[in-house]
């Protein structure tokens, strides 16, 4: 005959709520491994310097919703965390709360979404500035997904910027390559970005090819020069 398990505690009755929040957290690992120092960037989750070889590991909160990382470059701050970055800059200061002034190459990310999985991927819709890798830790079927081209040295003219590469909307502003009206197609241009980086969203409705899914409750990597 089943005996009756004991109710639980008053204690862990109040625990239990605070405890499920925790179970599709995540964390991220975000390892510079470029030549030169970058100033690494997350919404949320503020801002670190990162020299050649150095890491910075975040913890991001289940159910994130957007969530982004990024490089910046040239960068200079005072004692008290102002300043300014030629790429990526988010109202000149070191402890990012807002996105980043283009060009910057993005890791973007929703954990926990529908049917429990994670979406990510590598955007080159605010253009590119570094070189990128994103990923999950432990594969387990994922993808990892890679930006490593010289798309600075390719840029084409008009889009070049100091220290990166426009996407052409930050150029031309029209609805052809921003997609205001919710609807638009490849053009040239993003043409340029997706044959130097097939995995990476090349225009703001790139989506088939550019999306990616994970288990909700991975953990992941960002590999600046990877």
């Amino acid at each position: 005959m089943a005996t009756q398990a004991p109710p639980l505690s008053p204690l862990l009755l109040l625990l239990v709520p605070l405890l499920l929040p925790l179970t599709n957290a995540a964390t991220f690992n975000v390892v510079n491994k470029c030549s030169y120092t970058v100033w690494a960037a997350a919404v949320p989750g503020g801002g670190q310097q990162l020299n050649q070889g150095q890491s910075w590991t975040l913890n991001v909160p289940a159910a994130t919703s957007p969530g982004r990382l990024w490089a910046r470059t040239n960068c200079s701050f005072d004692g008290s965390g102002n300043g300014h970055c030629q790429t990526g800059d988010c109202g000149g200061v070191l402890a990012c709360t807002a996105y980043g002034s283009p060009p910057n190459t993005l890791a973007e990310y929703s954990l926990n979404q529908f049917n429990n999985l994670d979406l990510y991927d590598i955007s080159l819709v605010d253009g590119f500035n570094v070189p990128m890798d994103f990923g999950p830790t432990s594969r387990g079927g994922c993808d990892d997904v890679r930006c490593a081209a010289d798309v600075n040295g390719q840029c084409p003219g008009v889009l070049q910027a100091p220290g990166g590469c426009n996407n052409p909307c930050t150029v031309f502003k029209t609805d052809e390559y921003c997609c205001n009206s919710g609807s638009c197609s490849p053009t040239d241009y993003s043409r340029y970005f997706k044959g130097l980086c097939p995995d990476a969203y090349s225009y703001p409705k790139d989506d088939a090819t550019s999306t990616f899914t994970c288990a909700a409750g991975s953990n992941y990597q960002v590999v600046f020069c990877p």
